[in-house]
């Protein structure tokens, strides 16, 4: 039997804007770079890799200090360059993602916030198991910082405010992601890693902690991960991060490989705009050996690459490529038919195409469209049609048809996708509504923020001329006019009664409308159950259509079309919506035409 082979663990980072990542990420990649000599390290297109060496380099003190030992039987650690929840949305494969372990960053000071939420979110749907890297211990009051210090001999320097100081925020931290089903504690604290998400304070400024980060994950991954780590085919796999422009080159593709082996020359498939494509690898290229792999033009030519890896692929046709589209290598033409299928099948899966009420969705790429859609559904909100690519006319003329239906879904939510003036202008013309952002989290707070006030307005429209369901009981000898108008004495026996409301009698007859109501002598602009009130009655004749001693109710308002209805109902409560059939059956049983 032969030994099994392990690819190398692929790391993401994500957190909330602002929380560190980027420089956390930067840190990290740092310590490769000042631990080895540059030229000796595999480069790679959109991943760092922290080889094994230098992490128990690195690692060490933390290592000794909590004696821990493992069989590394991967190689080191490759995080992908791109921080946050979106770039982790391309990262993706059929039934979960690329990424095999996350880092999420918490800001120690703002705790949990809503983007930490969605990539909590993310990762869950994805599946991936995370670090929760609490960041920025460094701003705590007092705190002695010390460049790349390990945490749990940083903490040793600290005085007991600071140490308190610490445990405060940690574990106002610990109970937020408890409120979201994170049962997490401090990593030296815990007994069980399966059961518990691991916490590590660090300073992505300073580094402290990073050794601890570092030592968790290559823990983790070696103790728990190594079925998923196995390479289980020659044919390469992989995910498309990036589609650009290349000079010399032409249309490259950037990719991160998770199994098996891309060589110059392959026959590979990749997910179109209009369908699969099928092409064959022109050249492989890796950055130079340089210390900052980000900022380099330079790349060279190498013959194969094998998972995992990050590397850029040049070959034909590849202009209508869909970033965050899976990327086969098919060696036996026999299967080709089988992978564009597969291909087109895991689009078809992400993109929605249906005639039902619900906004139009675009994105930059499969990834993001995907995350996108499952935030939106999270939310309650339909989608009519999702699909990659700048807005299009055809886009707008399809928002435009559900303004007939539901003006509130009449809109396009575009993802870092471009949206020309012309559209705007003719979005504008139509009555749709465009949202446009580069983060998932804003873009659909933008749109809750339009439905909120779209409701408001709604309802503001509605309830302005609303007539609720009242009863209320003329009392007898509190007659205080007789006409013109009629002023009277009434108990409200049920529901609540304004100035405008117009009555009607038990017979369901027109008696009036509600000019004022006072209290005590005071005008008062509404009087609810069980408040005896007087009310001047603009119509009402006392002893002819008011008669003491008898019932009469409001003359309920009656709305057509369904949205009205629903506002309306929904200020009721089941008493008065009981009163409302009361009332409308009066009103139209044709009791009326039978009266005296």
């Amino acid at each position: 039997m032969p030994e099994k082979r392990y690819r190398q663990p692929l790391v993401s980072v994500l957190g909330h804007v602002d929380s560190g990542k980027t420089t956390l990420l930067d840190y990290i990649r740092k310590t490769r770079v000042a631990s080895k000599e540059p030229g000796s390290i595999t480069q790679h297109v959109g991943a760092s890799e922290i080889p094994v060496d230098v992490i128990y380099e690195v690692c060490r003190p933390v290592m000794e200090a909590l004696n821990l030992k493992f069989e590394v039987k991967t190689g080191g650690l490759l995080f992908i360059d791109l921080p946050g929840h979106e770039a982790f949305s391309n990262l993706r494969r059929r039934g979960g993602s690329v990424a095999d372990i996350a880092i999420l960053v918490i800001d120690i000071n703002g705790g949990v916030q809503p983007q930490t939420i969605e990539s909590i979110n993310i990762l869950r749907e994805r599946r991936v198991p995370f670090v929760i890297a609490l960041n920025k211990i460094d701003t705590i009051y007092g705190w002695k910082s010390q460049e790349g210090r390990p945490f749990i001999v940083s903490e040793r320097e600290q005085s007991p405010s600071v140490i308190a100081e610490l445990e405060r925020r940690l574990y106002r931290v610990v109970d937020q992601l408890m409120e979201h089903g994170i049962n997490a504690e401090r990593y030296d604290r815990i007994k069980d890693f399966t059961k518990t998400f691991a916490i590590v304070p660090t300073s992505a400024v300073s580094g402290e902690g990073v050794p601890d980060l570092l030592t968790i994950l290559f823990g983790l991954v070696q103790r728990y991960m190594l079925d998923r780590l196995e390479v289980t085919s020659d044919e390469g796999k992989g995910t498309v991060l990036e589609v650009r422009q290349h000079p010399g080159l032409g249309t490259v593709l950037t990719a991160i490989i998770y199994d098996g082996t891309i060589k110059k020359g392959d026959t590979i498939v990749v997910a179109g705009s209009k369908g699969p494509i099928v092409t064959k690898v022109r050249s492989l290229l890796v950055p130079e050996p340089l210390q900052e792999m980000r900022m380099t033009k330079k790349f060279r030519n190498i013959d194969e690459v094998s998972a995992a890896a990050g590397v850029m692929i040049s070959a034909p046709d590849l202009e209508d490529v869909l970033a965050g589209s899976p990327i086969y290598v098919v060696r036996d033409p026999s299967m080709l038919e089988e992978m564009k299928r597969e291909v087109q099948e895991e689009v078809e899966r992400i993109v929605i195409k249906t005639d039902r009420i619900g906004v139009i969705v675009k994105a930059d790429a499969l990834g993001t469209l995907e995350a996108l859609i499952s935030q939106l559904e999270r939310e309650g909100i339909p989608i009519r049609r999702a699909d990659i690519g700048e807005v299009t006319k055809a886009d707008v003329f399809e928002a435009s048809v559900i303004r007939g239906s539901d003006e509130r879904y009449s809109a396009i939510l575009a993802f870092n996708v471009k949206v020309s003036e012309e559209i705007k202008r003719e979005a504008l013309s139509r009555g749709v509504a465009i949202f446009e952002d580069v983060i998932i989290y804003t873009l659909i707070e933008k749109f809750k923020s339009y439905l909120e006030d779209l409701r408001r307005k709604e309802e503001e429209r509605v309830l302005s001329h609303a007539v609720f369901p009242a009863e209320i009981l003329v009392l007898p000898n509190f007659v205080f006019r007789r006409s013109d108008p009629a002023i009277v004495g009434v108990e409200v026996l049920s529901g609540s009664i304004r100035p405008g409301y117009p009555l009607i009698s038990e017979s369901g007859r027109r008696i009036g409308i509600i000019l004022d109501i006072q209290h005590e002598g005071n005008r008062i602009p509404e009087a609810k159950k069980g408040q005896r009130v007087a009310v001047s009655i603009r119509g009402g004749v006392v002893g002819r259509n008011v008669k003491e001693g008898k019932t009469l109710y409001t003359e309920v308002s009656e709305f057509e079309d369904e949205r009205s209805r629903e506002i309306y109902f929904g200020k009721m409560s089941d008493e008065e919506k009981e009163l409302y059939r009361k009332i409308i059956w009066i009103k139209y049983s044709g009791r009326a035409d039978k009266e005296d």
